[in-house]
């Protein structure tokens, strides 16, 4: 069983990585052969991604529809796409030609971000390391880091309102 810690923890990742998140809308469920191998093919890649770390794939999170997946670098994750000897390719073109011929039964997309330094956050509480807290690594929320936006690195303000009361 994952271990679940009882205290507030943040996940560090050292540089620059990247957040990829994809999908797949199946729009014709009774045509399972237009998307049944499309959905096969993402555990198979999955497998190989894990085997070979030096390929930049850091971890995911889901299945699809959805699947959120962090990459070391944008060049990591390209290289992987258009490598022949990766399982991404062959899948990828057997895919098109499937589309092309299901007249629309199934679609996917994908978003790309690169993430640079300070410029995200996370909490995890009564949860297992995931997402990027399994990608990276877990550290306790430490005092002043409350807040998203103290773990964003940017200055808590307290707002005094006029009837005395404050708001953060």
């Amino acid at each position: 069983m994952a271990t679940i810690s009882a205290q507030p923890m943040t996940a560090e990742l050292e540089g620059e990585f990247v957040v990829f998140l994809i999908g797949m809308r199946i729009n014709q469920w009774w045509n399972v052969p237009a998307w049944l191998p499309a959905f096969l093919a993402m555990p198979r890649m999955l497998r190989e991604l894990q085997a070979q770390p030096e390929l930049g794939f850091l971890g995911s999170i889901g299945m699809l529809p959805v699947m959120v997946q962090y990459w070391r670098s944008f060049e990591h994750l390209e290289a992987y796409a258009r490598s022949r000897e990766h399982a991404h390719l062959p899948a990828w073109q057997a895919f098109q030609q499937r589309v092309r011929k299901s007249g629309g039964a199934v679609g996917i997309w994908h978003e790309t971000y690169r993430v640079t330094p300070g410029n995200y956050e996370t909490l995890y509480a009564g949860v297992p390391a995931l997402g990027l807290g399994k990608a990276g690594r877990l550290t306790p929320v430490v005092r002043g880091k409350q807040s998203a936006r103290a773990r964003m690195g940017q200055e808590v303000h307290t707002v005094v309102e006029a009837d005395g009361g404050s708001l953060l």
